[in-house]
């Protein structure tokens, strides 16, 4: 099967992939400081909920997703055996 032709379709999707895993994990960015890194605040363990919750699921989907299509855009451009 030959991907060759539809590499750079691939490579845009891949691109656009990479985007939204950028800002996915910078809007879930908590406690960006470092206050509990120095020895300030430690809150300790805190489970997800509600939008912390679907915003990680949808960061693990995202980079699993892309992933598995950069495995697709190499065979697609001839880099893998």
């Amino acid at each position: 099967m030959d991907l060759s032709g539809l590499a750079p379709f691939f490579a845009v999707i891949e691109i656009i992939l990479s985007i939204v895993i950028v800002a996915l994990v910078l809007v879930q960015a908590k406690g960006s400081d470092l206050s509990s890194f120095m020895g300030g605040d430690s809150s300790g363990y805190r489970t997800r909920r509600g939008v912390d919750t679907t915003l990680h699921r949808a960061t693990v989907g995202f980079s699993i997703a892309f992933f598995i299509w950069t495995l697709f855009t190499f065979i697609a451009m001839g880099q893998a055996v």
